[in-house]
């Protein structure tokens, strides 16, 4: 044998025969539902009976963008949605037109600090080198939202470096923040398949002061820990004073409902610097107790 190449493919793409398939003739039988491509049918593959597959096509098409863009790992950030940058919060407290409302923003302003701190943060990870194998490590990952989702990725683009937003469709609108890596936008029908992506990657975690999203995604990704389903990693909690109010961890332990150990998942944080420096002493710490462990 002369010739030694060996095509590829013999079938054709799956892109040619739906272009094919658009360009048939005009019958009962092709203009009917039942004779449409599967994968080209959206009253099919939106069928009760196809939530499976919405589940697969949900987790499998995020997983391929990451592998593309060559993301080894990220760094997640979880938070309110409603802390502003300190600008527009002092420019809601002078709009503030009653007690409640006033009070409310007041407590904003308290806390729209942690923008910058979540911004900061995300600079600091975002400049590290790619690794031997040319994978991109500690990819900054947010909700892809305003506030502090926003505060992580301007962070990231701060530096020209790129970053994640797993957006999730809502009842009001919701847009992605201008920062995201368009690229690396992605948006989520089901919440679990969302949570599960922020977490498949997630090497460290930045939580800061949040409502009820941000306690369902962090209280899950604690018990995944407390229950071994996954390797720790380093948590961070920032605002000790805003946590210890919204949550009585220690009455917890006092309860018998976790152990004190159980506390340590978790480390309180108020800094960019201090958060860094908490997660290269985990990993640290990790390779120390390694190659004790190889000894």
């Amino acid at each position: 044998m002369t010739d030694t190449h060996i095509p590829t493919r013999v079938f054709a793409p799956a892109g040619e025969d739906a272009a094919s398939a658009k360009r048939g003739i005009s019958t009962p039988q092709t203009e009917n539902p039942a004779y449409r491509l599967a994968f080209q049918d959206m009253d099919f593959l939106l069928r009760e009976d196809l939530r499976p597959v919405r589940f697969q096509l949900e987790l499998l098409k995020t997983q391929l963008l990451l592998d593309e863009a060559k993301i080894a790992s990220t760094f997640v950030f979880y938070g309110s949605a409603r802390i502003p940058e300190p600008a527009k919060a002092e420019a809601l407290l002078a709009l503030a037109t009653d007690d409640e409302a006033r009070r409310i923003a007041e407590r904003l302003v308290e806390k729209s600090h942690y923008y910058e701190v979540a911004r900061e943060l995300a600079r600091i990870v975002s400049v590290l080198p790619r690794d031997a194998d040319g994978n991109r490590q500690f990819v900054v990952c947010s909700g892809g939202g305003p506030s502090i989702m926003e505060a992580a990725n301007r962070g990231a683009a701060d530096v020209g470096a790129e970053s994640i937003g797993l957006n999730i469709v809502l009842p009001h609108e919701q847009a992605p923040n201008p920062y995201v890596t368009p690229a690396l936008s992605m948006q989520f029908h089901y919440f679990a398949l969302r949570k599960m992506h922020f977490l498949l990657h997630a090497r460290a975690l930045a939580a800061f002061p949040g409502g009820f999203g941000t306690f369902d995604e962090l209280f899950e990704l604690l018990t995944l820990i407390q229950t071994g389903k996954i390797e720790p990693i380093p948590v961070l909690l920032f605002g000790r004073a805003f946590w210890k109010r919204v949550v009585n961890f220690e009455a917890l332990v006092e309860e018998g409902v976790v152990s004190e150990r159980d506390l340590g998942i978790f480390t309180f944080v108020e800094t960019a610097e201090e958060a860094w420096a908490a997660v290269q002493r985990f990993y640290q710490d990790r390779a120390v107790a390694k190659d004790a462990g190889e000894a």
